[in-house]
């Protein structure tokens, strides 16, 4: 395209999906597909030829990974990774600080388009945009990802998680452990073996005549905080405030 800004290469092994971004890609003039390849063979001699300032890349495509494109080059040779897949309770775990973001197929147009204003912000800054930090969830309209800073508190659920945003609840396939990992990075804290809760959504913590504490949120939810985390946990509130 005559008013292209920036070069666009689509790797994946799957047609359905190549065209899929192609055709989406379309509707946005400042990005032109400079190549497609369906074969991991082909990709890195592609980055070499066509020197493209995107790719989007299908993570079920053997031989090739993020870090395939990344590694060899100046930081100011690096393509936006956007990485595509059909999977998405393993999306968080591919989508990694080596890639921008993420799309689980069949990528819907509005999802899409948030991540080319993402492109465009990286792109047009010359730096890279950090990730969000959140987990990823089912919804009637697809996939999406809820930062952490939107969550009030995360219940254990047998094998998985449940993230509760005020009365809306969503059901995580990750397990509660495994979640705490990122969490605590991002202001939570064990109130007991099955709740994690963001401090920052605490508005107090209460306590009855015979000890059991409980954590009052600004969302109105009540959270049981257990007596081995008692002394940590109000510590932890107190010193936000």
């Amino acid at each position: 395209m005559a008013n292209a800004e920036w070069g666009v290469l689509i790797a994946d092994d799957d047609l359905a999906s190549r065209r899929n971004i192609r055709g989406m890609l379309a509707e946005f003039p400042d990005f032109d597909v400079v190549a497609e390849c369906r074969e991991s063979a082909d990709v890195l001699a592609q980055l070499e030829i066509t020197r493209p300032h995107v790719v989007f890349l299908g993570i079920q495509m053997p031989g090739v990974s993020e870090f395939e494109l990344v590694k060899p080059r100046k930081p100011e040779q690096l393509p936006a990774v956007v990485l595509l897949t059909a999977y998405d309770e393993f999306a968080l775990k591919a989508y990694n600080a080596q890639s921008l973001d993420y799309l689980v197929k069949p990528v819907s147009v509005g999802r899409f388009a948030a991540t080319i204003a993402r492109l465009r912000q990286q792109l047009g800054s010359g730096a890279r945009v950090e990730q969000p930090s959140g987990v990823v969830v089912s919804t009637t309209r697809g996939s999406t990802v809820i930062r952490f800073d939107e969550i009030d508190w995360i219940e254990a659920e047998e094998n998985f998680a449940r993230v509760w945003i005020g009365t809306r609840s969503h059901q995580v396939r990750e397990p509660l452990s495994a979640l705490e990992v990122r969490a605590v990075e991002q202001g939570f804290l064990r109130a007991s073996k099955g709740a994690l809760v963001r401090l920052q959504a605490v508005r107090s913590i209460t306590r009855t005549a015979d000890g059991a504490a409980t954590a009052l949120l600004l969302s109105g939810s009540r959270v049981p905080v257990s007596r081995g985390q008692r002394a940590e946990f109000a510590r932890a509130v107190k010193e936000l405030r």
